[in-house]
């Protein structure tokens, strides 16, 4: 002990200094109790056992409350004076000592610094080998209240622990006989597999050792000496280790033997101790698109197994701001929150359990209403009738045939068998993180929901979670998982496809997932209508808008968007707000879903109180059924020659539902859990402001048709969120004027095909602009300190119709030039970017491109921008750079040659310059500069071409577009220079010496690759007829 005791010198005088920077008035017990400590010598006498024991127990028992001012080294300082106290030989005092390192680390949240932690990991690990095996589970404690967080710190140690004769590896092995000792060792080597953000992981070979223990430990079935609850939380610990590995993208999961795996044994442990379920797995799940292996038997309300999981949704994000340790806590009992007693089937004697059919629902009505196949059969549906009378809900402790003892160790163990599922669940969510799409969508058949065969049961997934488990948090992560399986699916979706009856001898892998769809509506529904926690309810519709988003519902038969559109209408008017935003988020999906679909088109024009104040549901809270009326009424489009869409005979509801929930003062009936509303404030949360706007601009963009009734109301509301304080709500009403703005444009192209009298006049798009610039739209271009609202206004300023630009009071028309000119010279690159695209749609404004001022100030604005640094502004400023030499050619065709004359020289060869340069650029850029480059060189006139200044420059311009067309650049790129050299010989003033030879041979080799697929060569005279080597020839 003399080497201990020279250690320990040093800590000891750490301790009794640290008390003169502490308030005085906190921490004393501990500060008195250290110096007491610190004064002892190692003894082995009896009475300076005892002492010591004393004061372990004083340390143990003092009252730590929050902010004690206790320092983290003096923490770790003492207790490395209690280890050099304490022989190895005395097992009393080791076992007490490691109680004292694992109580203050966890109740003092301190992570021991690496100063200490060499001794203190060197003398548990010892003890361990020394002492007696009763010892083992207070020092494995010990143990793991020093690797928290501490893995990369203990590489001198890890040969020893986790070695091919490792400590933690011999002691979690199934052979050991204490199930408590193998738990503990568990729980250290999940320890060590967490690590804090920018510091060193965990060896490569020590993370598959661990990866392989916990996986080992998840395979295998509950040993007969171990009790229930010791299991759950062996599961509990197994299953935070390989989260902890799987975090961050530490460890990837390359073996198809290893996720599928892995993917197994979460499936097994995402049922474990679920009512009246059991579930058989396969040592290894393939990548199939077919279900490959689900066995189930029901079990009796006894479980054979149980398991418990701390880790939740919430502790991963603690995690990265502030480490919290959890492990005292493992041994403490905990209740599940009040949603499991609410809907909650239980097991036990007299009470219901969900079998293979049912699905837990309030009401038969209910059921009934979200029949998606329109028969009545149950059977088919899942749902069984002769359950839909919710007895379960109504049971009372009399109903029980167990004692209040029993009735405790059974609420006990279903809240820690509910802690497994939602470990193996969040656990599932690292998995999705770590692993590519589209390895995941091989596994979409083993955890997502198919529509069953007639008589053949409903296979298990994460829906059979969602619809049965009794625990509203482990439900609310299950939807967590299922929402991160369909976030970014369209792709793998889109192959869907049940438009027309399946009549073939097998089933196509189309028509499988559009089952899979279909399944997943009628299973979110359900779960909608029964649920009854606010914080799961609002999970199910997040996951329903995901959904939403990322189904090809114009491959597939009518009728599933219109169920999702009639439930979700009450909750709109829900208590809670997060319930009442994730509806309105989930109405933008339905309404931004392959835009426009007839399907919507007829729910947007259904009546206003239509399913508003009838549900099968008790859940939403309604007002009455002309709660929508109370909106402003702005100058309608009725007084104007523009009618309604056909077929509309009363106002849209969700228009009239967002301007009202924007602009109106909330309702006492939805007041409550407005945690998102500043204080005082008249209106709704700003959340649910934002989202309705959100909800209007989507519908602006897809329902242009019947938005455009509500353009000067929609205007005045824009009007209304551009002139408040807050930045966001600014924001978002400059997003819905850009929609609207590009609504109109789109009604006025020449394709566009909306009849000349179902557009909007020009006079009142004049009308509505006027109202813009006349409000706080020019603040908000010129608000420097929130350059996003800055941007935004410009983009929703280049959305404005050159025909009521043109029309626009002449000071108007200056503002906007003069705001977006000055704004080019903005340091911030987001602003930057948005004006030189807003310039480049201004320059193609019929009354603005012969103004040779104009076009003039906007290239040299361009060419600025052309040097900037970020890659955004240099490729908004090509597009542009690209519509300005289209307006030049476009003036070269006018009768009138003033334009051409006034145009200066000097300026075009500083155009032709930057086009060279930018078509050495990104493909983002390139792709445009050489198509400004060929519009020049076709603009150029004979004045400029006999210029010497000239005549290099334009050889340097052919040889950027021969090279342009012969790299390896981008198909965009490639065709833009193609084109840009058939505008090179459309200039008869370019004399034929300055077109090389060079030049057909560059066409001969893009045309020969064209006609073997790779680059195709259009004639100029025709752009959409490929031309052949014989064309050029001639």
């Amino acid at each position: 002990m003399a080497a201990v005791q020279v250690a320990g010198s040093v800590p000891c005088r750490q301790s009794r200094e640290a008390p003169r920077e502490a308030t005085p008035e906190r921490g004393n017990g501990f500060r008195r109790l250290s110096a007491r400590l610190c004064a002892l010598r190692p003894d082995d006498s009896s009475s300076a056992r005892t002492e010591i024991h004393l004061l372990f127990d004083q340390l143990i028992s003092e009252n730590y409350t929050e902010g004690s001012c206790v320092a983290p080294e003096d923490v770790s300082a003492l207790l490395v004076q209690a280890c050099q106290l304490v022989p190895l030989n005395q097992n009393h005092l080791v076992s007490k000592v490691s109680q004292l390192i694992h109580h203050l680390l966890n109740r003092l949240q301190v992570i021991v610094d690496e100063q200490h932690l060499d001794f203190l990991l060197a003398y548990t690990i010892s003890a361990v080998h020394q002492c007696s095996s009763w010892t083992y589970m207070e020092i494995l404690q010990a143990l793991a209240a020093l690797v928290y967080c501490n893995g990369s710190k203990c590489q001198k140690y890890l040969p020893e622990l986790l070695g091919k004769t490792g400590l933690l590896l011999k002691l979690s092995d199934s052979a050991q006989s204490d199930p408590e000792v193998r738990r503990a060792a568990v729980h250290c080597m999940a320890n060590l597999c967490l690590s804090v953000p920018g510091q060193p992981y965990l060896e490569e070979p020590y993370q598959h050792i661990c990866f392989q223990a916990f996986l080992t430990i998840l395979q295998s079935p509950k040993s007969s000496d171990m009790d229930d609850i010791t299991f759950c939380m062996l599961l509990q610990n197994a299953l935070k280790g390989i989260q902890s590995l799987l975090n961050g993208g530490r460890m990837k999961l390359t073996q198809t033997d290893e996720l599928g795996a892995l993917l197994a044994v979460l499936k097994k442990s995402m049922f474990h101790g679920l009512p009246g379920l059991n579930i058989e797995m396969p040592t290894v799940l393939y990548p199939t698109p077919l279900p490959q292996y689900d066995g189930r038997t029901p079990i009796k309300p006894q479980q054979s197994e149980s398991s418990t999981s701390r880790p939740t949704l919430n502790k991963k994000k603690k995690s990265k701001v502030k480490p919290k340790k959890i492990q005292q806590g493992e041994e403490e009992e905990e209740k599940e929150s009040s949603g499991e007693i609410e809907a909650a089937p239980v097991t036990g004697t007299g009470r219901v359990n969900l079998h293979e059919g049912n699905t837990w629902c309030p009401s038969s009505l209910g059921v009934q209403s979200l029949r998606l196949d329109g028969s009545g059969a149950a059977g088919k549906d899942g749902v069984s009738s002769s359950f839909s009378s919710s007895s379960w809900k109504r049971v009372s402790s009399s109903e029980s045939d167990y004692s209040d003892a029993e009735g405790g160790m059974q609420s006990k163990m279903r809240s820690y068998q509910a802690k497994v599922r939602q470990g193996a669940l969040v656990c599932f969510l690292s998995t999705i993180k770590s692993i590519e799409k589209k390895v995941l969508y091989g596994y979409w058949s083993a955890f997502i929901p198919d529509t069953p065969e007639l008589g053949s049961p409903q296979s298990v997934s994460l829906m059979t979670l969602t619809l049965k488990d009794p625990s509203p948090k482990t439900r609310a992560c299950a939807l967590q998982v299922l929402s991160a399986i369909l976030e970014g699916s369209k792709q793998f979706l889109s192959v869907a496809e049940d438009t027309n009856d399946h009549r073939r001898a097998f089933t196509p892998f189309s028509v499988m997932i559009a089952s899979s769809i279909r399944e997943l509506h009628r299973c979110l529904l359900l779960a909608l209508v029964a649920e009854s926690s606010s914080q799961t309810l609002t999970q199910i519709i997040k996951c329903l808008a995901n959904l939403v988003s990322n189904a090809p519902y114009n491959r597939l038969k009518l009728s599933l968007l219109t169920k999702v559109w009639n439930q979700i209408k009450p909750y709109i008017r829900h208590k809670d707000v997060n319930v009442r935003v994730s509806s309105l988020t989930l109405l933008g999906a339905i309404v931004s879903t392959h835009a426009p679909l007839p399907e919507v088109q007829l729910l947007l024009q259904q009546p206003c109180s239509s399913g508003l104040s009838n549900s099968n549901s008790a859940t939403p809270h309604l007002s009455p059924p002309d709660w929508w009326k109370k909106a402003p009424a702005g100058p309608s489009l009725e007084e104007t020659s523009v009618s309604s869409p056909k077929g509309s005979s009363e106002p849209c509801w969700l228009i009239r539902l967002c301007i009202s929930t924007v602009i109106l003062p909330k309702e006492d009936s939805c007041s409550g859990s407005d945690a998102g509303s500043a204080a005082g404030s008249t209106y709704e949360p700003s959340p649910m402001r934002l989202e309705a706007l959100q909800v209007l601009a989507l519908l602006a963009r897809g329902y242009f048709s019947m938005t455009q009734v509500y353009l000067m109301e929609l205007g005045e509301v824009i009007c209304k969120c551009m002139g408040e304080a807050d930045p966001s709500i600014q924001l978002h009403g400059a997003k819905l004027l850009e929609e609207l703005g590009t609504g109109l444009i789109q009604q006025y192209k020449p394709e566009s095909t909306v009849a000349p009298d179902q557009r909007i006049p020009v006079f009142l798009v004049v009308m509505f602009w006027t109202m813009m610039l006349n409000g706080p739209l020019p603040r908000a271009l010129q608000n420097s300190e929130h350059p996003t609202l800055q941007a935004s206004a410009c983009d929703a300023l280049s959305s404005i119709l050159p025909e009521a630009f043109s029309n626009l009071p002449n000071d108007r028309q200056i503002l906007c030039i003069t705001v977006l000119l000055g704004l080019n010279d903005s340091k911030n690159r987001l602003v930057k970017a948005a004006t030189s695209r807003a310039l480049g749609v201004y320059v193609l404004f019929p009354c603005l491109r012969q103004d040779v001022i104009f076009v003039a100030d906007t290239a040299n604005a361009i060419l600025m921008s052309l040097e900037d640094k970020s890659l955004n502004v240099r490729a908004k400023a090509a597009w542009s750079l690209g519509n300005l030499t289209d307006t030049l050619i476009v003036n070269m065709e006018t009768p009138d040659p003033s334009f051409q004359e006034e145009f200066s020289g000097l300026l075009l060869l500083k155009m032709l310059r930057s086009a060279i340069e930018a078509s050495k650029d990104k493909d983002k850029v390139k792709s445009n500069a050489v198509r400004a480059l060929g519009n020049l060189l076709h603009f150029l006139q004979r004045s400029h071409i006999e210029k010497p200044t000239f005549a290099e420059i334009i050889e340097e311009s052919i040889q950027a577009l021969i090279s342009t067309v012969l790299t390896e650049a981008a198909m965009k790129v490639r065709w833009n220079a193609c084109y840009a050299m058939g505008n090179v010989f459309k200039n008869p003033a370019l004399p034929l010496d300055l077109k090389p030879k060079d030049v057909f041979l560059e066409r001969r080799a893009c045309i020969k690759q064209g006609e073997s697929g790779s680059a195709p060569c259009y004639c100029p005279e025709h752009p959409g007829r490929p031309i052949s080597w014989e064309h050029v020839e001639k």
